[in-house]
């Protein structure tokens, strides 16, 4: 049995998606295929990330989240069915690689799993082995300053989510992964983080209605968003917000704001009443504290339609402690909720 037969028949029996390092372990202990290389775990992540690249949507892996895998849907005829699951709303305006190429920042990830026998690479070696194994694809010049840009904007982010990032900086042109670092300051940083924006998360169900309402358009406002003077109000119905989303002060788009907080799942529905709400050249969002359901994401992204952007909990969350908003930052990238005091601030405390 080869390698690959070996994790499809992993992951047949698990039924649900593993990182390469648990499909490896279980190979391995079933004694399913051997290897006579000295890091036989990430031949195996290699090979499946090999096998998705060469084959596409005929591959029988899915990629689920980084160095994570599942098997492919088929029907009843044992054909394909490809995965339509919307991306986070900064996907969604930015765009994502097909299901055969991968981002700067994930092939970055990928090789400094299978190649970097966990010591920093530089940026340079990595772009070199990233585009060597087909995992990157650029029409770029310089693709190697374009891999650096974009690992220190994602550690920069990262940061000011007040989440680990996926990659450190050591030195002059140098990076690793994190989670290299186990038992680090930094991963007791993200702990503590983690657990303050859990805790804001359920806050914005308790905190009264105004008060969410001016959490939401202090957001808004961070993000770039112009409210227009006319729809200042979150109402939780029909669309709250109406204004101009601008970026650089160049980018202006009319956007059409629809704000739920609600604990259940939001509905296809509730997308299509958001997209027939559009006026001409305006783009909609949905913001919600809970989540969408498969239909809404399906229907928010339907093929020759207006799409709306979708906001779910976890990314009002994120990005509210991105822009600073309902939280403070302290000294080691520390967030805590925000002091008690006025309007906001006392209902967050």
């Amino acid at each position: 049995m080869n390698v690959l037969d070996a994790a499809i028949l992993v992951l047949k029996e698990s039924d649900t998606p593993l990182h390469a390092n648990e499909i490896a372990n279980r190979i391995f202990s079933r004694k399913l295929w051997k290897s006579s290389g000295k890091t036989p775990t990430k031949t195996v992540s290699a090979r499946i990330y090999s096998d998705i690249k060469k084959n596409g949507a005929l591959s029988p892996f899915v990629r689920h989240a980084p160095s994570t895998f599942g098997l492919r849907k088929t029907d009843s005829y044992g054909k394909t069915v490809a995965d339509t699951k919307a991306e986070d709303v900064v996907a969604q305006t930015a765009g994502m690689p097909s299901k055969t190429s991968f981002s700067f920042i994930d092939s970055a990830q990928m090789v400094l799993e299978q190649f970097a026998d966990n010591q920093p690479m530089h940026y340079r070696a990595v772009t070199e082995k990233a585009l060597e194994m087909g995992w990157l694809s650029t029409e770029g010049k310089t693709p190697e300053a374009s891999m650096y840009a974009q690992i220190l904007t994602s550690i920069k982010r990262s940061r000011r989510r007040g989440e680990r990032p996926r990659f450190i900086k050591h030195g002059e042109g140098f990076v690793g992964l994190s989670r290299w670092m186990a038992g680090s300051l930094t991963l007791e940083i993200e702990k503590h983080n983690k657990r303050v924006r859990k805790k804001l998360h359920e806050k914005l169900f308790q905190m009264p209605w105004d008060v969410f309402e001016d959490l939401v358009a202090r957001l808004l406002s961070e993000m770039g968003f112009e409210i227009d003077e006319s729809d200042s109000k979150i109402g939780d119905g029909g669309i709250d917000v109406r204004g101009t989303l601008l970026i650089g002060d160049v980018i202006r788009t009319r956007m059409a704001v629809q704000v739920k907080r609600w604990k259940k799942n939001v509905h296809a529905p509730i997308v299509q009443q958001v997209r027939g709400s559009l006026e001409v050249h305006e783009q909609g969002l949905i913001i919600t504290t809970s989540d969408f359901s498969k239909g809404a994401r399906e229907e928010a992204t339907k093929p020759n339609a207006t799409p709306v952007a979708l906001m779910n909990g976890k990314q009002l969350v994120l990005l509210l402690v991105e822009n600073g908003v309902g939280v403070e930052r302290k000294s080691h990238d520390l967030i805590e909720l925000e002091d008690e005091g006025a309007s906001v601030h006392e209902h967050l405390g």
